[in-house]
């Protein structure tokens, strides 16, 4: 059971969550061009980046924590210094907005996901584009790294998830409408998607084959997290709730915070769950006692 908490902090409507590697802070980007750390669970601003010309899409910290970047619908993705609170390297290159960045677990290449179609992994060191993925027919919404491998997991606008391997790409068909949303399990074994009519599925990484599909709909669902367990995945709904499927029981319960669009979820360690949404708020969920 969890329980909501708010940390009655209030931002622009926000589009992403990502937490540091080591430290108590969160990380958020949205619809007023800046990223914002602030400490957890307290929620004071530490601080606040700008640069962007339009709203951040995604934020990922580096493995390290020294550094973290950011994806944006003005085009570019940003590589941004903590210790010298602003932006030192602009990556530019895709032709439409970018929804979607991940750093890889090395700490030497960032990867985007672009409306142009295409994804891409750029070298922060030589700070040029490695690879340029292209293969899927709609907006990339999202990408993630598999740690320590070079395998990327890309969603799509045209139903479609896509496991990439620099030169073979390895295609998942299933959906019916467009995936807004990919990610790994921390295993490395199991994918959680989910699409714009608010479907999640889960899928086998070895045999690359659905073993489990739930309707969490109609209302489409924005982004997935896995617990650390593996045993429990969240859902954030535009329905204005999370969805969280107890891989155990089967049981998908249902948190109702504020009541708009949820957009992004992540577990922050073993008892807390983090959603934000529409409105700005950030909503801290913890286990029941």
């Amino acid at each position: 059971c969890l329980l909501e908490h708010n940390l009655t902090k209030c931002f622009k409507a926000l589009f992403d969550l990502a937490l540091h590697p080591r430290k108590n802070i969160v990380l958020t980007g949205g619809d007023d061009r800046l990223w914002k750390t602030w400490g957890f669970p307290d929620g004071n601003i530490l601080l606040t980046g700008e640069g962007h010309t339009d709203w951040l899409s995604g934020c990922c910290f580096r493995p390290s924590g020294t550094q973290l970047v950011t994806s944006s619908g003005d085009t570019t993705v940003r590589i941004w210094d903590l210790s010298r609170r602003g932006c030192i390297l602009t990556l530019r290159g895709h032709s439409r907005a970018v929804r979607g960045c991940s750093w890889h677990s090395c700490g030497d290449f960032v990867a985007s996901a672009s409306t142009d179609g295409t994804s891409k992994i750029w070298d922060v060191n030589s700070e040029r584009c490695r690879y340029t993925l292209r293969g899927h027919e709609g907006s990339v919404n999202s990408i993630e790294f598999l740690p320590f491998s070079s395998t990327a997991l890309t969603s799509s606008a045209d139903k479609t998830l896509s496991l990439w391997d620099v030169r073979t790409v390895s295609r998942l068909g299933g959906h019916v409408h467009s995936c807004n949303h990919a990610t790994f399990n921390k295993k490395g074994d199991t994918i959680a998607s989910c699409d714009s009519s608010g479907v999640m599925k889960l899928w086998d990484m070895r045999k690359l084959l659905p073993i489990l599909s739930i309707d969490a709909g109609p209302h489409p669902a924005n982004q997935v997290a896995f617990h650390r367990s593996g045993g429990l995945v969240a859902l954030a709904s535009s329905e204005g709730s999370v969805k969280v499927l107890s891989l155990a029981v089967g049981q998908l319960s249902v948190l109702r915070g504020p009541g708009v669009e949820v957009r992004c979820v992540r577990f922050h360690s073993q008892d807390y769950l983090l959603s934000a949404g529409a409105d700005g708020r950030v909503c801290l969920w913890t286990s029941a006692q």
